[in-house]
């Protein structure tokens, strides 16, 4: 038995010799479209899922494909509710609809109504094995994951020079730290030679790291790898075990950022942090630089009022003290001296430090959190010390010893026994008040 043609085909088939019509491209994409449907509609297909996305409508677009060829998909909202499971590249899954063209396009399009999982596709089945394979090895153990610095000195960043990513990256960069030095390697992130592309470019990185900072060249200690989104034909090149194991090799902390959220490759779990975009890459590694700015205006105002109350909080001591010793007032005024151009260098040294402490910030902002509290801590030692002398200058603690302090009839401290003849009225302050006294005899040198 022939084959049989749709009737809209038969008359050209059985006509050669007759002139072709001549087709409106509208009505020639129509009569196709109903050729199509009286000839295979309904249909059941089965492939391996590519390039599956849903969008805001609830509508679901996708590819299906199998070694010899590959058919565009739609399922509207409605069909997709009715899913139990939530496709995603690399599934082998049967799908039921019908054939059809897309005619403001004239494309080919299988509209779906119902999908159902068929078993795992050639690729994902691929990526199974190799995370297994690795996962057993301990590459993507939890303990081998390290911490992003605070605040990185230096971002090395590994990308296509083509790829909406790098503009993604770069503009989050700038726009939150630009302080931040980025130094860029440029790699292939699509295709046969991408992986090889990628390990090349991180080991130049892997070197600028570890040699440290050099002349004209910022130190890195902090690795972004990133692409955008796509299929998983597009991301493959992200799960190669070659690349999987220069990515653990990492001597600073590595930040994976390939394709959506809802895309996992290989990088992602052998990288110490996986992000879900490019973006979201470039915010983790990089705090606001006004929020440290801030944090050390909050912190210099906390020292400044602190030393302010503690220098406050002295000079009422000493000013108590003075009034206590009456008379010999030379010493006190002396200390009052000693004091004010001791708070005075406190001052002046306190607000060198803050000033210093703001500039370091801006340089190396990575340090900022250690240089601050060690300056603080510094700051309270020199604090304590001046605090400790003062207390030790303190004459009540000599008086309350037994000591007392001899003053002449013009108030002038008597220091030696050669200052003092029979008859002298000397007064003798002692812890709680002052005696007259009177030298009753020619002092005796020690």
């Amino acid at each position: 038995m022939g084959r049989q043609w749709p009737p809209l085909l038969m008359f050209e088939r059985a006509n050669p010799m007759v002139a072709p019509r001549v087709w409106e491209v509208g009505a020639l994409c129509r009569a196709i479209a109903d050729a199509l449907e009286a000839r295979f509609n309904p249909v059941a297909v089965r492939g391996e899922i590519t390039g599956f996305s849903r969008a805001s409508s609830g509508h679901c677009y996708f590819s299906i494909k199998d070694p010899q060829g590959q058919l565009r998909c739609a399922m509207f909202r409605r069909a997709a509710s009715l899913l139990d499971f939530s496709p995603r590249d690399g599934e082998l899954v049967e799908v039921r609809g019908k054939l059809g063209v897309y005619e403001a396009r004239g494309d080919l399009q299988f509209i779906v109504e119902s999908m159902q999982r068929a078993g795992q596709g050639a690729l994902f089945e691929q990526f199974l094995r190799l995370k297994a394979q690795l996962e057993a090895e301990g590459l993507f153990d939890t303990a081998r994951k390290r911490p992003l610095p605070v605040q990185p000195r230096g971002i090395g960043l590994v990308t296509s020079l083509g790829a909406a990513a790098l503009h993604d990256v770069v503009t989050a960069l700038r726009r939150r730290a630009p302080h931040i030095p980025v130094v860029l390697a440029p790699a292939q992130v699509q295709g046969a030679a991408a992986p090889q592309s990628i390990v090349s470019a991180l080991a130049r990185l892997y070197r600028l790291a570890e040699q440290g900072p050099a002349a004209g060249q910022p130190h890195i200690d902090t690795i972004l790898l990133v692409r955008g989104g796509g299929s998983i034909e597009d991301l493959w090149a992200f799960n190669d075990e070659q690349l999987a194991r220069t990515i653990v090799q990492s001597p600073v902390p590595l930040v994976s950022g390939v394709g959506h959220e809802t895309d996992f490759t290989i990088a992602d779990f052998c990288a110490d942090l996986r992000a879900p975009t490019p973006t979201a890459a470039a915010e983790l590694v990089a705090q606001p630089r006004e929020v440290w700015l801030g944090a050390l205006d909050l912190i210099e105002g906390r020292i400044a009022d602190g030393i302010q109350r503690l220098l406050d909080a002295r000079h009422q001591r000493l000013d108590q003290a003075a009034a206590r010793l009456g008379r010999p007032s030379g010493l006190v005024a002396r200390e009052q001296l000693q004091m004010a151009r001791t708070a005075q260098r406190m001052r002046h040294a306190v607000l060198l430090r803050l000033q210093r402490m703001e500039q370091a910030q801006q340089a190396a902002a990575a340090a900022l959190p250690v240089q601050v509290q060690r300056r603080i801590d510094g700051l309270r030692e020199r604090v304590d010390r001046a605090a400790l002398r003062l207390e030790l200058l303190d004459p009540r603690l000599v008086l309350q010893r037994g000591y007392a302090l001899l003053a002449d009839a013009e108030g002038r401290a008597v220091t030696s026994v050669r200052q003092a003849r029979p008859g002298d009225a000397l007064r003798a302050t002692l812890a709680d008040g002052a005696v007259d006294v009177t030298v009753a005899a020619q002092p005796r040198l020690l």
